[in-house]
This record gives C-alpha cells, sequence and structure tokens, in this order.
C-alpha cells in the first residue's frame, strides 16, 4: 500500500491520505495480532496448513479494500471486497464502469493486489500444496523442495526467494519493453503486474483493446501472458541453462501444443467467419491475416492462461467461438504458474488413465499404470485427480444454479461461474468481455467471491473447512 501512496503522492490524484490511513490500519492490525500471538507455538500440522491458507487470503482480501473504502473509489463493502478477492485470486472480473476516473494510486494498488495474489499462488503450489496432498499436487513435489533430483533448493524459503527473483525480473522486463514500444511508464508496470500474475486487470476501459493500432505491444503481452502460464520452475532451470529440461517437460509441450492447435482454429475462424468488431475509438480488423492470427492468439492465450486481457468480445465473433472460448475457461495453465483452472497436468493425466482404461478392459488381469514424465504416478494420485475434476465440475454446475436463482440467465450464469471458479476474468452474456460483474446482485458477488477464493486455492484447501469432521478433536 505504501508504494501506492508514493504513485499518490507523484501523481497529486487526491487520494493520498487515504491510502495512507488504509496503510497504517492494516499496519497497526498486524502488529496487534503479532504481539498477540507472540507466545504461541509455531508449529504447523495439516490442519493448521489448510486454515493459514484459506484464512491468509480471507483477510488479505479485508485488509485490501480498505484503500478504495477510505477513498470512495468503490463505496460499499460487498463491490470492495469483490474487486479486492478478484484481484488477490488474480481473476480480473470487475465491477467498475469507469476505470480511468481512479485516482493513480488507487489503479496501481489495485494492480498489486493481483502481483501479490499471484506470487502467493507460485509459492502455495510449490511449497505447500504437495505437502497437504492437494488435489493431486503431490506430483509437483518433484520440482518442489524435497527428496528429489529436480529440487531447485532443500529449503523453501530458498526456493521463494529464487522464484520471486524470476517474477520480479519477469515483471521489469515486460515494464521496460511496454514503455519502449508505447505505452506510459504508468501503464506499463500496470499491465506488467496484471500479466504476470495472470490477472487482467487494466488501466484502461478497454482493456488491451486501447492499444489494438499497436500489434507490438499486444504481443509483447502475448509473451509474457505465455511465460506466466508456464511453470515458474521451468524458467529457473531454462536461467541456470538446463533447457533441456525445459523440452522434456511432458506438461510444458501439450501446453505449447495445445495453445497452436487452438490458436490456428480460432485465427481461421475469424478470418473466414468473424464480422468486424469495432470498438469506439480502436478498430480491430478482422477478415486480414496477421490481425486475425493476432486476436486468436491474444484471446486464446488471454483465456488458458486465466489472464482476461481482451482486444475485443470473443462472444461476438461467431457462436462457435462463443462455445469454443467457453470450452477453454476450464483449461487452465501450467502447474507451479499464476495461472488459475483445473491445470493441464491433470487433464494429461485424467485423459492418459482414460485411455489406459480401454486395455484394462481387454486385459482385465494387467498392470497398467499410468506414467508421467517416464515415471507410475501412484494410483492414489490418480484418484485425487478424478476426486479434484469431479469436485470442480460439480461445483460449477452448483455456481451455474445458484446464479440462475439469482436472476441471471443461462449464458450468464454458466460463464460467471466457469469464469469465477477457473479465475479467467471475462465470461458469457452480461458478463461478457466487453462488460462487467457491477449488473450482478449483492449475493451474486459474495457467491463470485467464493467460488474465486475456492479455484483459486485449489478447492479442497477451502472446502475440507466446511466439513463437520475437519473441526473434531482427533
Amino acid at each position: 500500500m505504501l508504494f501506492a501512496v508514493i504513485t499518490s503522492l507523484i501523481y497529486n490524484d487526491g487520494a493520498t491520505l487515504d491510502i495512507t490511513l488504509a496503510s497504517i490500519t492494516t499496519m497497526v492490525s498486524g502488529l496487534m495480532l503479532f504481539y498477540a500471538t507472540r507466545n504461541h507455538k509455531k508449529e504447523v500440522q495439516r490442519k493448521e496448513g489448510y486454515i493459514i491458507v484459506t484464512f491468509g487470503w480471507i483477510v488479505m482480501s479485508l485488509s485490501g479494500m480498505l484503500p478504495y473504502l477510505f477513498s470512495g473509489a468503490i463505496p460499499g463493502v460487498t463491490n470492495a471486497f469483490f474487486e479486492t478477492i478478484s484481484g488477490y485470486t488474480t481473476t480480473g472480473a470487475s465491477i467498475l464502469d469507469d476505470i480511468e476516473a481512479l485516482p493513480e494510486g488507487i489503479l496501481l494498488w489495485r494492480s498489486l493486489t493481483h502481483w501479490i495474489g499471484g506470487m502467493g499462488i507460485i509459492v502455495l503450489a510449490i511449497a505447500i500444496l504437495p505437502l497437504l496432498g492437494i488435489g493431486g499436487m503431490q506430483l509437483f513435489a518433484a520440482e518442489a523442495p524435497g527428496p528429489s533430483a529436480d529440487k531447485l533448493h532443500p529449503r523453501i524459503t530458498d526456493t521463494a526467494k529464487r522464484l520471486w527473483l524470476i517474477y520480479v525480473g519477469y515483471t521489469a522486463a515486460e515494464t521496460l519493453l511496454l514503455s519502449v514500444a508505447g505505452m506510459s511508464f504508468f501503464d506499463a508496470i500496470n499491465h506488467a503486474l496484471a500479466t504476470l500474475s495472470t490477472g487482467g486487470f487494466s488501466t484502461k476501459n478497454l482493456s488491451v483493446a486501447y492499444w489494438n493500432d499497436s500489434p507490438i505491444i499486444q504481443y509483447i503481452i502475448i509473451f509474457f501472458m505465455f511465460l506466466a502460464g508456464s511453470n515458474f520452475v521451468l524458467s529457473y532451470f531454462a536461467f541456470k541453462g538446463k533447457v533441456q529440461k525445459v523440452f522434456q517437460n511432458e506438461e510444458f509441450r501439450f501446453y505449447v501444443g495445445f495453445t497452436l492447435v487452438f490458436t490456428l482454429v480460432a485465427a481461421v475462424v475469424i478470418y473466414t467467419q468473424a464480422n468486424v468488431a469495432v470498438t469506439e475509438y480502436h478498430p480491430m480488423v478482422l477478415g486480414e491475416g496477421e490481425s486475425s492470427f493476432r486476436h486468436a492468439l491474444f484471446q486464446v492465450i488471454a483465456v488458458v492462461t486465466t489472464t482476461g486481457f481482451v482486444t475485443a468480445d470473443f462472444t461476438s465473433w461467431t457462436p462457435f467461438l462463443t462455445i469454443f472460448f467457453f470450452g477453454l475457461f476450464f483449461l487452465g495453465g501450467s502447474a507451479g504458474s499464476t495461472a488459475g483452472g483445473i491445470k493441464v497436468m491433470r487433464h494429461l493425466l485424467i485423459i492418459k488413465n482414460g485411455l489406459l482404461e480401454f486395455k484394462r478392459t481387454l486385459h482385465p488381469n494387467a498392470i497398467i499404470p499410468v506414467r508421467y514424465k517416464d515415471k507410475t504416478v501412484k494410483q492414489d494420485i490418480v484418484y485425487n485427480i478424478i476426486g479434484f475434476f469431479v469436485l470442480y465440475m460439480l461445483l460449477f454446475i452448483i455456481g451455474a444454479l445458484v446464479l440462475g436463482i439469482l436472476g441471471l440467465d443461462f449464458q450468464s450464469a454458466i460463464g460467471g461461474a466457469a469464469s469465477s471458479l477457473g479465475n479467467v476474468g471475462p465470461a458469457l452474456g452480461s458478463l461478457n468481455p466487453v462488460s462487467n460483474f457491477n449488473g450482478l446482485p449483492d449475493a451474486g458477488k459474495w457467491w463470485c467471491g467464493f467460488l474465486m477464493l475456492a479455484g483459486r486455492l485449489e478447492l479442497f484447501t477451502v472446502l475440507i473447512l466446511l466439513t463437520p469432521y475437519f473441526w473434531k478433536r482427533t
């Protein structure tokens, strides 16, 4: 928040005192809690791990909404909490009708909630979830700290530091490149913060469509969205000169393959069938080869990595592409990335296990294990991943039903549920990419906030707290 205070001072945007008060309130609250709990034992077991992770995100969201409330930029607790949890979970869904009217300090804080949440997710995925056995993330322990030849470092704190350096380095690099390409420094740093976290908050009402007349800016954002959706541990290996580890990674190869295939499909449809989409000030010319490819690539990567930036309303192109992009809401990026969604690794293992069921049917007595990166995957991990997928789809259906009960039409309900749970941002219907979530009733905003948190923290971490046996003494 103090970075936002400095920004507010530089731009003299009138929100300096409000953000300062929010910062002081947060620091004093933290110090009081720190002092009150200083004598408690610091041992963290599995139960405490679930509680710390879930309530950590909730407390961050409660404190993170203070700059909005104190400055009056977002009046009302419901809207302020929605914008904050959307930021910290790197969803990027917004209730703001006029983003460009906000003070610069508030805009920076809004982008910083993305950036903080994105880095938190990387550390969570690499250091904590494998230890808790969440959603098949034990597989990821091969690259996380622990007894493995691929470990980054035997200590979690040192691993986190290395990943922080990569994360900060990528952010600085994108900021510099966007500035050179023609963005103002303020716009560049905000979009870099949102890109590396796969968040999607923009400083412009039109999002990245504001720069539709600058292909180089959009290609830079595409490149860093792709990096953010890949496993950050692979970036570490690449910087250490172990490039072969990157291309040997099975999940990365599928991530690249899926992206290319989906882009080609979308580009062909846009080139041959899509109507010309025009924004008020920045036309998006379709029917041209480069433009069709660029907008297809941008939107595919933005949705697959759950970044949520938009260059146009992809739901207005063709009915096929509306369904196509809705399907991509469920893909997600790589494990160990800042992307949301189900994740490529889980899809890959579910598909492998499904195909092996044909062999098992023909050879019921044979032992045919699922293999990942040339290693046998334990059956309990396969069951864990299947359970995660079933639970994810069940929560999506319940999420859509609740939004339907609250008055949303079919497209808006399924789109809002899928987008919130997958941390995508833009949705369908009245929640389409050129609209926002402000029209939701208050109950709908709180419900979508719950879906964002559950999806961001890998379902089990949040949902297990709702079970009665979790709270029983053992």
